[in-house]
């Protein structure tokens, strides 16, 4: 019983290489420019580089921590 498992597990297993192996790849380089490209076009508006206004910032705290 548990060898019918393991040729059903590996035929699944080889179903799927097979399909990504027929899958189109894009080149990682063209990727790779492209995502600097956009990191570029939108850093002024990206909040992790330019930061957020004190005003603006909903996660600012209210108060001052005081120790005693």
């Amino acid at each position: 019983m548990s060898c019918s498992n393991s040729l059903v597990q590996v035929q699944k297993v080889v179903e799927q290489l097979r399909l990504e192996a027929t899958k189109e790849r894009i080149k990682i380089s063209i990727t790779a420019v492209d995502l600097v490209q956009y990191c570029q076009d939108n850093k002024r508006s990206d909040p992790l580089i330019s930061g957020v206004a004190a005003s603006s910032n909903p996660f600012k705290d209210k108060k001052s921590c005081v120790l005693l």
